[in-house]
């Protein structure tokens, strides 16, 4: 059959393009990652969650590490306590979660924290979704703590074993 200049309609026909023109090797998922995060610290800044504040110099250096102040939530066990929570994003953010826990000198003792500052939170691990957010996770930790109805820390909770 002939296509409109006389050449045989299988040759004006291109061949589908499976995958990105540019390797993944070239800085495109780091550039992705880096628009999500510039509009996620935005969002942060502009109308961050209750009694969460970014700390805007830990940002300076890079934008993959972000600390962020917290205070306690009114009406809960940790009201009016400080904590921070440091915020640490892989190159394959945002389809591989953040890295979350709590640092500085107030860790809070809850059944979810290790002594460390490591959060048992499961949207940080296997629930965790591209369409989830440092807002989402910010909200999260607050509903957490605002649950809690003793201060009993994890590493307590398991039972000690006797040494012979």
């Amino acid at each position: 059959m002939l296509g409109p200049r006389g050449v045989t309609r299988a040759r004006q026909l291109r061949p589908l393009r499976l995958w990105p023109r540019r390797p993944w090797g070239d800085g495109s998922i780091m550039a992705s990652m880096q628009k999500r995060l510039q509009k996620e610290l935005l969002a942060l800044q502009n109308d961050p969650p209750p009694g969460m504040t970014l700390n805007e110099k830990s940002v300076q250096n890079s934008i993959t590490q972000w600390i962020v102040d917290m205070e306690g939530a009114p009406g809960t066990l940790y009201e009016g306590e400080k904590f921070q929570l440091l915020f640490k994003f892989s190159s394959r953010y945002p389809f591989d979660s953040p890295q979350v826990m709590f640092t500085g000198e107030n860790i809070p003792v809850h059944p979810h924290v290790y002594s460390n500052g490591h959060i048992c939170l499961s949207i940080l691990t296997e629930d965790w979704s591209p369409a989830l957010s440092v807002q989402s996770v910010c909200l999260s930790i607050i509903s957490m703590l605002s649950s809690c109805k003793e201060k009993v820390g994890l590493l307590r909770i398991i039972p000690e074993t006797t040494t012979r």
